[in-house]
């Protein structure tokens, strides 16, 4: 059975909804999958067959502890502490070598050019670790005032989940 894990940092929850649509796809669809946040305790990441990783797009980008503690302080955010967010992530763990990935955030419906994009990021930083994409950067939208995702978007997360676990099952020879 393949392995998947779906790794991501939220700061509304928004994020972690997505993860979680993400990997209950994933599973729907035989792969072993643990779904976890980077500030988790994580699965052996040299033993996956594909990691998804998905972060907000704050300040144009990926957070930082800035930001983090910025949504703490707004007061709707999910921990207490900043943790320490995608980019802790990827200083911390071994090389990706080979690794089926894709990367995804959520962000407010507006052009990249305006807003930014953490998957950008992320699936930069997934390729330099050695994983191969397997699918481009998605975006998931958010509403701006209420924070909240928009309808359909964790109906848009299954369908593209259900695209990533066809494009990473593995080639009958």
């Amino acid at each position: 059975m393949m392995k998947a894990a779906v790794v991501y940092e939220s700061s509304f929850g928004n994020t972690r909804r997505l993860a979680e649509t993400i990997g209950e796809t994933l599973a729907h669809h035989g792969l072993d999958v643990t779904v976890c946040a980077v500030d988790e305790r994580l699965p052996r990441l040299d033993d996956l067959d594909l990691i998804v990783v998905g972060a907000p797009t704050q300040v144009h980008g990926l957070s930082s502890a800035r930001s983090r503690q910025t949504a703490i302080d707004q007061g709707g955010a999910e921990r207490t502490d900043p943790g320490v967010g995608v980019r802790g992530f990827f200083e911390k763990h071994p090389p990706l070598l080979g690794v089926r990935a894709a990367a995804f955030d959520t962000r407010v419906d507006r052009s990249a050019i305006l807003v930014g994009s953490a998957a950008r990021s992320i699936a930069k930083r997934l390729e330099r670790s050695g994983a191969v994409l397997v699918a481009p950067p998605e975006s998931f939208f958010v509403e701006t005032k209420s924070n909240t995702l928009l309808f359909g978007e964790l109906g848009r997360a299954a369908q593209w989940a259900r695209g990533l676990a066809e494009i990473s099952a593995p080639v009958a020879v």
